[in-house]
């Protein structure tokens, strides 16, 4: 048989399994039946703790410190709730995002013996599960999973889910001792970046690096509406070679597959419509090891990274929508539509 019409044939039937799987995978569906199976598992106490009004203030309400938080955590779950609550965290991310948030959550253990913590401030159950509004196909509603190092933030609406501010931390970025030592739960979100600044030649590091000094926080920290203002912007994309543009590409997507892949496509829609009006900045030391930060800002998103904190070993990283955080671009289109 003809080895181009086999070729041809393979191809065909991988673009038909993939449509399958697309076809089969639908996260907003899989998002309201686990958070139901969830809501239908807890006592009418644990219930009040979970459930908000989705107006409510409070999913706005976000942050990634270990701090008193709203909502249930695992700790307050039975062995099946916590099971359920996983279900619900995973039905939001990518199998790669919800490999990086168990393990973010493992490190509070690996802190709790660092830090001799008696487990009150450093525990690995300390995540609170929060649902606001009714889980539906056709209404709006949302959900947060949130704790030290983890606040991923869903809002579904008309068929679609959104995810952001999505942030994942990681302390330490480097476990340097004990049975563990050697993970990294965001060694992607470093080696990615340094691969692209170690490309770059004397000219456009001079425009790249922004400043000598890194910063000691994600810029947007906890904000409720992503900003930058008066940073310089560093390098744009039009200056990177067809090579240190796939290298950016490559980082992105490493940002944007932390979701399911139907809404990991909105992401990298995102990234394919901005093209080459990208623009990469790093501020601290080039040498591995030392204080430094990064971000790729576009018209429509923008991604920090920051590691400075216990002698650089402390990452903080975050996708946020400039429009788009807590799902208020699809809202705005779906009142805008109704009103109409």
């Amino acid at each position: 048989m003809n080895p181009a019409f086999l070729r041809l044939a393979a191809a065909l039937m991988g673009v038909s399994l993939l449509t399958f799987a697309y076809n089969q995978v639908h996260s907003p569906s899989v998002m309201a039946r686990a958070a139901g199976a969830f809501l239908d598992s807890l006592t009418p106490e644990q219930r009040a703790k979970a459930t908000f009004r989705f107006d409510d203030d409070e999913r706005l309400n976000w942050h990634f410190v270990p701090r008193p938080r709203k909502g249930l955590p695992l700790r307050e779950m039975t062995p099946s709730q916590k099971l359920l609550a996983h279900a619900l965290l995973s039905a939001g991310l990518s199998q790669s995002g919800y490999i990086k948030a168990a393990t973010i959550m493992s490190l509070e253990e690996v802190l709790r013996i660092l830090e001799n913590d008696s487990g009150e401030r450093r525990n690995p159950e300390g995540y609170y599960f929060s649902i606001f509004g009714r889980p539906s196909d056709k209404d709006a509603w949302g959900f947060r999973v949130e704790g030290h190092h983890i606040s991923q933030n869903f809002t579904i609406l008309g068929g679609r889910a959104h995810d952001a501010p999505s942030f994942f931390g990681a302390n330490p970025a480097e476990v340097r001792q004990g049975p563990r030592k050697g993970l990294r739960a965001l060694a992607a979100e470093e080696d990615l970046a340094r691969a692209l600044l170690d490309s770059l030649d004397a000219e456009q590091k001079k425009i790249a690096i922004v400043d000598s000094s890194a910063y000691p926080d994600i810029l947007t920290s906890a904000s409720r509406k992503a900003s930058l203002q008066g940073q310089p912007s560093g390098l744009p994309a039009s200056r990177l070679t067809p090579r240190q543009f796939e290298l950016l590409a490559a980082l992105l997507g490493e940002y944007a597959r932390n979701v399911p892949d139907d809404m990991a496509r909105a992401r990298l829609e995102q990234i394919e419509k901005a093209g080459r009006n990208l623009h990469f900045a790093w501020a601290g030391v080039e040498k591995r090891g030392g204080p430094h930060y990064y971000r790729v800002q576009a018209p429509a998103f923008l991604v920090e990274y920051d590691n400075t904190q216990n002698q650089a070993n402390h990452i903080h990283s975050v996708w946020r929508d400039f429009d788009g955080d807590f799902g208020l671009d699809l809202l705005k289109a779906h009142y805008q539509a109704s009103h109409r």
